[in-house]
């Protein structure tokens, strides 16, 4: 009845983990929320000034598909400031968030039978997305004990004649590693040999909690420029999820390209976002500061917290907001599974985690910060409290 392409494509399961809590909101259920993708944080004042100046201007109607030219230029500034890397407006076209910066990447590259090598634990949204266009993903598996580092010569050992594109995440959605500068610039060197394309989910790119280098953009375009595509976000940064407001950096070739596919599908981004981005980029990011400096401190202190307990293991993260633990430790005969674990963890105590094998990493839950250090502290007493309450059964099984 559906279309083939559908058969092999599965709905997002931290949508689907969203959907459960708010159900159990409206049942009127006192739910601490740790599935959520998106800062807890209002957006700045003056983003909002500027759509609200926007509104009452009236900057209401279309724009050119690929963003005004003023957002275009603000964001070849900021990559400028930030990564001393030169863009030109002709290479950047405004997206409705990173997910559809990585959807037009593939619709524009991949062709059917095609092999695109990605890393898992990953975001169900790249691999999913592959399936979409009848390409077929290939992933490079890394473990915790190995900080769920990506090393260039797994990435390298995974390619094949079919190859057609590799696609990074770093910081990593969900264990918040973050990708060495020199793994990337070694599967760079290999793909600009090979013709492979390289495409880079930028989208927690300021949320980076450690001193260490990580200018992707700056050894990528030194080796594979032809051949890279940057898919970027406001989202986490700017605290602005809603708005809906990405972009992709690509060679003017292939952004002419994505100009062709947003042209048939979505068209411009929201205008009054656009303006709302433009004082994002160029305006103060004291905001971006000051939320990562309070996500660092949400990170130590749930870290801490939950890895009290000896049979949850959990590497503290680098970037983004999500931790990634190991509970293999705590499973037990009658919760065997981090599935099962997630399950029982919401009826029983009413903490929303998502299950592992949501990002093929069985064995783990990804729980995010993006929330109070009240409802943290609160979350974190409730998980220890369940975890315990399957101590005597465990105990009893051994």
């Amino acid at each position: 009845m559906f279309a083939q392409r559908l058969e092999g494509v599965s709905e997002s399961a931290t949508m689907k983990v969203a959907a459960e809590a708010e159900r159990l909101r409206r049942a009127g259920k006192d739910v601490v929320d740790f599935s959520v993708g998106e800062p807890d944080f209002p957006t700045p004042e003056h983003i909002k000034a500027a759509a609200k100046d926007a509104l009452d201007k009236n900057f209401t109607r279309y724009t050119a598909v690929a963003g005004i030219p003023e957002l275009r230029e603000a964001i070849c500034a900021r990559y400028k400031t930030d990564y001393g890397v030169t863009i030109t407006p002709a290479e950047v076209l405004l997206t409705f968030g990173g997910k559809q910066a990585l959807f037009n990447s593939a619709l524009a590259l991949l062709n059917p039978g095609d092999e695109v090598i990605t890393h898992a634990p990953f975001w169900p949204t790249i691999p999913e997305q592959v399936k979409l266009v009848e390409a077929r993903p290939v992933i490079v598996h890394t473990n915790w004990q190995d900080s769920f580092a990506v090393h260039a010569d797994a990435v390298l050992a995974a390619i094949t004649p079919k190859t057609k594109a590799i696609i990074l995440n770093s910081p990593g959605n969900p264990t918040g590693a973050l990708i060495d500068e020199a793994a990337v610039a070694a599967i760079a060197d290999a793909a600009a040999k090979r013709g492979i394309w390289i495409v880079v989910d930028l989208c927690y790119e300021h949320l980076i909690y450690e001193d260490v280098p990580h200018n992707l953009p700056r050894v990528l375009f030194e080796r594979n420029r032809d051949r890279t595509v940057l898919a970027c976000s406001a989202s986490k940064a700017y605290a602005m999820t809603g708005w809906r407001a990405g972009w992709t950096i690509a060679p003017a070739a292939l952004t002419k390209v994505f100009n062709t596919i947003q042209g048939q599908t979505t068209s411009n981004i929201t205008s009054v976002t656009q303006k709302a981005l433009v004082a994002a980029l160029a305006g103060p990011q004291e905001p971006v500061a000051a939320m990562r400096d309070e996500f660092r401190r949400r990170r130590d202190s749930i870290h801490s917290w939950l890895t009290a307990n000896p049979g949850i293991q959990c590497v503290k993260p680098k970037g983004a907001f999500y931790l990634f633990p190991n509970i293999t430790g705590v499973l037990t005969d009658s919760v065997r599974t981090s599935l099962a674990f997630a399950e029982q963890l919401l009826e029983k105590e009413h903490v929303v985690v998502t299950p592992g094998e949501a990002f093929e990493a069985p064995g783990y839950l990804r729980i995010s910060y993006a929330t109070s250090m009240e409802r943290l502290r609160e979350g974190a007493d409730r998980m220890l409290r369940f975890v315990e309450s399957l101590q005597p059964a465990k105990a009893n099984a051994s």
